[in-house]
């Protein structure tokens, strides 16, 4: 699939339209931009996210094994299953922010204790959880081209289904999964391990230096080729990392905005941007989170987050917190008067622009 530029015409449009709204130049700071980015996304200078999804991918990880998360590997069944159920972290805020929910298995180790529903829990599971890439490589370069390609079946089943979807959020769930995305962003960045590894679930002081031992050895052992996007993948991967990369080439190619989580997702946006740079202009960051990884990424990806809680939870909850300023944006682009429209002189309109403001 060819991923199209913007479209310059639209975000044109949007931008003249916010230069002669009833306001200083620049009075409602980043939300103008991201409706211009906005209209560029869905080629249209009225753009709306009125149909907004969050799609959280799971898998296991077989780097569990070595004590790198605060949890076991059982609570990623557990948490889908809580997930599906609406009662997580990502389900309340979701409710909030008029969004549907849809989880993806794509690599869960353990049977999920309820049953797979279409468009609430899909199974796309590529197998049942990735290998130790302590060990070796975390899965083979079938299982991580299956990976990329089911993450963008979803996309498009949720972009094309009969709900629709203009506003793709991702999230992830997946034990361990923070020591995977360490490992990508050393390698995308060119950054040591010690320098793009964090706590992940919370784990001490000595889980930490382990843990960034493991993936020094481990990036030196199976030593992935940062121009590949699936060599990197496949050697130090997850099942969910790779959904997440194809859900983002999907949302790009039909022009669907694409919000991304924190550090995972900012991991898998990333190598879907290192498969097709078209990517990049259509994603949009939630938050920075406190895994000092994600900061790399987003430096990586020129990516400005809308928000920065010290989030850590994943599942889709940054994008759920972030898809109200996404509504914002096009509700002043769309709705907000123009000085025209509301009768304001033109006298008016310039002690406006002038007062307190330089022009944008």
């Amino acid at each position: 699939m060819t991923i199209p530029p913007l479209d310059a015409d639209a975000m044109r449009q949007a931008q003249a339209r916010i230069d002669i709204l009833t306001m200083p130049r620049g009075a409602l700071g980043r939300l103008l931009p991201l409706a211009v980015q906005l209209a560029g996304i869905r080629r249209t200078a009225r753009p709306s996210v009125s149909r907004k999804v969050i799609l959280t991918l799971a898998a296991d990880h077989g780097v569990a094994a070595e004590g790198v998360s605060a949890y076991p590997q059982e609570v990623t069944a557990q948490m889908v299953a809580n997930i599906a159920a609406g009662g997580a972290g990502v389900s309340v805020l979701a409710r909030q922010a008029g969004a549907r929910v849809v989880v993806a298995d794509l690599g869960v180790a353990r049977p999920l204790p309820v049953p797979y529903v279409p468009g609430k829990l899909l199974d796309l599971k590529v197998g049942p959880g990735t290998a130790n890439l302590a060990k070796g490589p975390a899965m083979t370069p079938e299982e991580a081209r299956r990976a990329v390609a089911q993450g963008r079946k979803a996309a498009e089943d949720l972009i094309s289904g009969k709900e629709g979807c203009d506003c793709l959020g991702l999230g992830e769930m997946g034990i361990a999964n923070t020591t995977s995305a360490s490992a990508i962003t050393a390698v995308l960045t060119g950054r040591k391990p010690s320098e793009v590894t964090g706590r992940g679930t919370g784990v001490g002081d000595q889980a930490l230096a382990a843990k960034v031992t493991l993936l020094e050895k481990a990036l030196a052992k199976h030593r992935p080729d940062p121009r590949d996007a699936y060599d990197v993948l496949s050697k130090v991967g997850g099942f969910e990392i790779g959904g997440i990369a194809g859900a983002c080439l999907a949302a790009a190619g039909l022009g669907v905005p694409v919000v991304i989580d924190g550090f995972i997702c900012t991991a898998g946006a990333a190598l879907a941007c290192r498969i097709e740079p078209g990517v990049q202009p259509y994603l949009i960051a939630s938050h920075r989170s406190v895994e000092p990884g994600h900061r790399a990424l987003l430096d990586l990806l020129g990516l400005q987050p809308l928000l920065d809680l010290d989030l850590r939870l994943g599942e889709g909850t940054g994008a759920a917190l972030a898809f109200p300023l996404l509504e914002s944006a096009c509700r002043i682009l769309v709705e907000m008067a123009t000085f025209e429209g509301a009768g304001v002189s033109d006298a008016a309109k310039k002690e406006a622009l002038a007062e307190g403001y330089r022009p944008a």
